[in-house]
């Protein structure tokens, strides 16, 4: 069952489609600043925690907690985008986050552990409304250009991810000027980027894009009632293959990439060769998106996610037969960062396509949870996989999950 439109078969008319341009340059500064302010945040969270534990064991909690963070998060904000629209969830989503920066810098202040990792999972309301973004570009997209819109949003991403990071030095320079104590500074950073993208939101989707998809057609009245997420992945074939698309690629890509520092650095790598090999990685998974939006729509959605596994796969096997040398590595890196973004762009893709409208943002929320916990679970496991089995071995585990993808795909096709 695949949801239709007016403009499903062609163009939008002239107002839909100068309405699309608009939503899409919102979305895209918006994505610009959450990005912004989840980079600015991305390694000071594993600090920060080591700081006020005082155990460096636990620092991997910071990530831990915005992934769940993130999931738990994403029905809620999915439920209000379906009764009041994306321009409320998504400010709510922002709003979120910044209360979430606001809890770490108590945390940090007092010393207080529990409170400090109640902040890192608000936090996570970032991504999660990352996550929606994305979907909300397809509201009243045409389905010959879906993807490929889809995909600009999670290109966008890219500007935040890279200039975030890179404001450590900065941020720490604020904090001190403001009296924080050390690795908070970031947060504050954070504060300020989220609620501006609150403002873009708020400001800029008027229209909203999900309320005028749902006024197409049939009155509000004669529209059946929305079905819940996980009643749709129940009865709906196409909705279960697509959400299995997108959390085991996810899966994948997380396993992998969380265990290629540990990796390199045991086999004699320095920091800078495994910062190398990160940014690389981060580069193919956002840089190149639209080309494969633009693919998914060409030569359609499936064919494009079996090009997506099949970079996965390569760079499995790169990391199954090649881990003691630091240029395979790297280069598998590159491969599992793009494999990850054509299998999650042409998979986003085909959520979105599965249901009906008034569905779609149940079984979107839905994907957005399922997507968060394999990639929890991808990375929680990839530890004690490696432990067993080497990085090779780790490869070789995570080929299974690909080839669990490509037969549904097959299959489904």
């Amino acid at each position: 069952m695949t949801a239709t439109s007016p403009a499903a078969s062609g163009d939008l008319p002239g107002q839909d489609a100068r309405l699309q341009r608009r939503v899409l340059t919102v979305l895209a500064l918006g994505q610009v600043m959450s990005g912004l302010g989840t980079g600015a945040t991305l390694a000071l969270g594993a600090l920060l925690i080591t700081e006020v534990s005082g155990s460096s064991s636990l620092s991997g909690l910071a990530a831990t907690m915005n992934t769940l963070g993130a999931a738990l998060l994403a029905i809620p904000l999915a439920r209000l985008a379906q009764r009041r629209g994306r321009r409320t969830s998504l400010t709510t989503g922002a709003f979120v986050a910044i209360l979430g920066a606001a809890v770490i810098l108590v945390g940090a202040s007092t010393g207080t552990f529990p409170v400090l990792l109640t902040g890192m999972g608000l936090l996570g309301a970032g991504t999660a409304l990352n996550l929606q973004s994305r979907f909300a570009a397809t509201d009243i997209a045409p389905a010959r250009t879906r993807a490929r819109d889809l995909s600009l949003i999670v290109w966008s991403t890219t500007v935040g991810s890279v200039v975030g990071p890179n404001l450590f030095g900065p941020s720490e320079s604020l904090g001190g000027a403001l009296g924080l104590p050390e690795y908070t500074g970031g947060f504050v950073i954070a504060m300020c980027a989220q609620a501006v993208g609150a403002a873009i939101y708020f400001v800029g989707l008027r229209p909203d894009p999900l309320t005028v998809a749902l006024s197409r057609g049939a009155s509000v009245g004669e529209r059946p009632s929305p079905a819940g997420g996980l009643t749709l992945l129940r009865t709906v074939p196409a909705a279960r293959g697509a959400v299995l698309v997108v959390g085991l690629s996810h899966a994948v890509m997380v396993g992998i990439m969380s265990m290629t520092p540990v990796h390199l650095t045991s086999h004699g790598a320095t920091l800078n060769v495994v910062g190398l090999t990160i940014s690389l990685h981060v580069a193919g998974m956002y840089a190149l998106s639209p080309v494969f939006g633009w693919l998914a729509d060409r030569i359609g959605r499936p064919a494009t996610v079996l090009r997506g596994q099949g970079l996965l796969a390569a760079a499995l096997l790169l990391t199954w037969f090649g881990a003691e040398h630091h240029g395979l590595v790297l280069t598998a890196l590159i491969l599992l960062g793009l494999g990850w973004s054509a299998s999650t762009v042409s998979g986003a893709t085909m959520v979105t396509e599965a249901v009906q409208t008034q569905d779609r943002p149940a079984l979107q929320g839905t994907s957005d949870l399922v997507m968060n916990l394999c990639g929890a679970a991808g990375g929680a496991l990839a530890g004690p996989v490696l432990s067993l089995v080497g990085f090779s071995g780790l490869g070789a585990v995570a080929l299974v999950l690909v080839l669990v993808t490509t037969t549904t795909t097959l299959r489904a096709r």
